[in-house]
């Protein structure tokens, strides 16, 4: 068992922290206060072949596996939540079911847009009244002829008002359930299909979070991904993967929740003496770094499993239990140790502690793991 890291993916990790170090960090506050997407990153996300990180250079990806990816999301979340989630929903939620499910001609039209970082992606399959419960969604896909013709609404849309074109899920046998459901690729600007305001969130508030709506909109035949009324396994193909990327970023999120904790407290004078000197201080670090690191390690197998041809679906779903609720843990702790500073927007825990708790509860909540991981125990 190796856990080093190539030499590729060292230097796809160092890569990707210049970046985020030079130019995330700068402005991670300033978005997040101004809930204000950072379109400026999406140029030199492309220019650094980031936005396409799993994918083959046949289709304009960079050609690395799925280890160098989440290291990616790591370095970013590390700084900025928000725009380690952009990448994320682009890369695990829209790209890869169209590398995964896609026709050859859906790849080359689509697929590369996205790996070439021509274009941004999105996922819908959430609806006001269908979260976990996905057989409960009310929209709809009818066959006219050669057309689709979507009706109903999605809710709670990464990337939502940025992205050039979506993953859709939709009813095209609504008796059958979630055996009557069907994936659709849907363009940005389809006549029938817009987009509603910008959620006021709690925290990743750089990132554009909207409700959609169709309207008698009609794509072509060609848009059905994968087959009809096979979309339920695709979406729970591609959660089982985007689970990798939202524990990656937890981790990120924990990591740089830490680091914070640890400068601060070497820095802050209490009694004499740094507060780093204190028991106190240096246990709840101890327990930190531990929780940090076993987390990093659950990602790393998750991703491992993924890009060898191994089981994940039960692996991502710890990672992801694990990590998200470890960033939770970490980054009250880190607040902790800041005292009344950390509540203040001064300081990046603050930040950090709202961040964290999304990470419990989209692409399913820390129950939705539970669920999956004991029953690839029980059955």
């Amino acid at each position: 068992m190796d856990f080093e890291l190539t030499e590729e993916q060292q230097l796809i990790q160092a890569m990707a922290r210049e970046f985020a170090q030079t130019k995330v960090a700068p402005i991670a506050a300033e978005i997040d206060l101004n809930h204000r997407f950072p379109s400026e990153l999406l140029p030199e996300l492309r220019e650094l072949n980031l936005l396409g990180i799993p994918f083959s250079e046949e289709y304009g990806g960079a050609g690395a596996d799925s280890v160098s990816y989440i290291l990616v999301i790591e370095e970013l979340a590390k700084v900025c939540a928000s725009t380690a989630i952009i990448l994320s929903t682009h890369t695990s939620l829209c790209a890869w079911p169209m590398h995964k499910f896609g026709n050859e001609m859906q790849k080359k039209e689509y697929l590369a847009k996205l790996a070439a970082g021509e274009w941004l992606g999105a996922f819908g399959l959430t609806e006001p009244s269908a979260g976990t419960d996905a057989g409960s969604m009310k929209t709809t896909a009818v066959l006219e002829g050669d057309q689709w013709v979507l009706n109903g609404s999605k809710c709670f849309i990464t990337n939502g008002a940025y992205a050039d074109v979506f993953v859709i899920f939709a009813l095209t046998e609504p008796a059958q359930a979630t055996r009557g459901i069907s994936a659709f690729i849907v363009e940005k600007g389809t006549p029938g299909f817009s987009c509603g305001a910008e959620e006021k969130k709690m925290g990743i508030k750089a990132s554009s979070t909207t409700p959609l709506y169709f309207s008698n909109c009609r794509i072509p035949r060609e848009a059905l991904l994968g087959k009809e009324n096979k979309g339920f396994p695709i979406a729970m193909a591609t959660l089982d993967v985007g689970r990798i990327g939202v524990a990656a970023q937890a981790v990120g999120i924990a990591q740089g929740a830490l680091d914070a904790a640890v400068a601060y407290a070497k820095e802050r004078i209490q009694f004499g003496k740094p507060i780093a000197t204190h028991e106190a201080i240096q246990w709840m670090i101890a327990d930190c770094a531990t929780q940090v690191e076993a987390a990093r390690l659950l990602v790393y197998r998750a991703a491992w499993n993924k890009d060898n041809g191994l089981p994940y679906s039960a692996e991502a779903s710890m990672a992801k239990l694990f990590a998200s609720e470890t960033a939770s843990r970490v980054a009250g702790k880190a607040i902790q140790i800041h005292g009344g500073y950390g509540f203040t927007e001064s300081y990046s825990v603050e930040r950090s502690y709202r961040d964290a708790k999304i990470t419990e509860l989209y692409e399913g909540t820390s129950e939705v793991q539970r669920m999956v991981i004991s029953r690839s125990l029980l059955h």
